[in-house]
């Protein structure tokens, strides 16, 4: 029987279908982890139990040479970039690494490194308190300690570029598995980003079907819609990040040239909690906290919320404050 290329609705079925039994499997597992290990335990170590569990089906099914129950489902097999082979184990190892491992760890390294900038990293001592009276080893514990080692290194111009370089890499993260999907959309090779690293596609066994160009004309109508909202949300953040680039140096210049009276009439000092001096061009969050204005705008290209309460709003509802000391 001739094998023609999958086309994009069973490799999203597949795919569909490996997730529902992934978290079937993870649901099993910590429940009994759960079960044996207390509560506590299991809160610990629900990230790790839910990378076996994946580590375990893609260990039994892909690393093993053996179909997934997704891709049993809908009669498909993996190929290598000849077509002619089924993925060589070192293939089939790169994309349970780049599908399992590789997520889950960068994941930890940017939560890590997010909350060690922050300041809201628990202390060394602390941790290896903890780790000492739970007495096993934890990878987070490991990578607390070597971003905490490499923070240090940082000065502190350093570590305020490498905060909003954080949460620039988590947006590009984000867009690069839209547009990843809006060219599967449009080519129907790999669902995947981790199977494109890999090279492996796939080749249906039930042969030609009639149908097969009107679903793949179907998903490129998909794909191209979704590769241009892509393109127009990429063009508006970049607008919006020039605008307050310029609003930023328009202000700075604003303060230079008129500065706010540093003396006041009141014997009461009003200081910022962010900067710890004396507030400048008062300005109030919707929960009516006060702080410098280049301090919260600043505050806010990171987090869209009140540093004090927490409560979360949208930047363009800051108000300044004029003549208010």
């Amino acid at each position: 029987m001739p094998l023609a290329p999958a086309n994009q609705s069973q490799l999203i079925r597949s795919s569909q279908r490996d997730e529902y039994y992934q978290t079937f499997l993870r649901n099993n597992a910590n429940e009994a982890f759960q079960t044996l290990a207390g509560s506590k335990r299991w809160l610990d170590w629900r990230k790790e139990i839910e990378l076996l569990s994946d580590l375990v089906y893609y260990g039994l099914t892909t690393l093993s040479g053996y179909q997934t129950l997704g891709e049993e489902y809908v009669s498909i097999v993996q190929v290598d970039p000849s077509k002619r082979k089924i993925p060589s184990p070192a293939r089939r190892g790169l994309f349970v690494l780049c599908h399992a491992f590789l997520p889950y760890l960068l994941d930890k390294v940017l939560v890590c490194l997010e909350n060690e900038l922050e300041g809201e990293q628990e202390s060394f001592s602390t941790v290896r308190r903890r780790q000492a009276a739970s007495g096993t080893w934890s990878l987070e514990s490991w990578l607390r300690k070597w971003t905490q080692r490499a923070v240090g290194l940082l000065s502190e111009s350093q570590r305020s570029a490498c905060l909003p370089a954080i949460f620039v890499l988590h947006q590009g993260l984000t867009l690069l598995h839209r547009f990843h999907a809006a060219l599967f959309y449009i080519r129907g090779s790999f669902y995947h980003l981790s199977k494109r690293t890999a090279g492996i596609s796939y080749l249906r066994v039930m042969g030609l079907d009639s149908s097969d160009r009107t679903i793949r004309n179907s998903y490129r109508l998909l794909g191209t819609v979704s590769l241009l909202q892509l393109v127009i949300t990429v063009s508006l953040q970049l607008n919006n990040l020039r605008r307050r680039q310029r609003a930023r140096k328009e202000w700075k210049l604003y303060r230079k040239l008129s500065p706010q009276r540093t003396t006041s009439s009141s014997p009461r000092v009003t200081r910022c909690i962010l900067c710890l001096e004396e507030r400048r061009h008062s300005t109030s969050t919707p929960c009516g906290h006060l702080f410098c204005w280049e301090c919260i705008t600043e505050w806010c290209n990171t987090k869209a919320e009140c540093p004090l309460c927490r409560e979360k709003f949208q930047p363009h509802r800051l108000v300044y404050l004029r003549n208010h000391s």
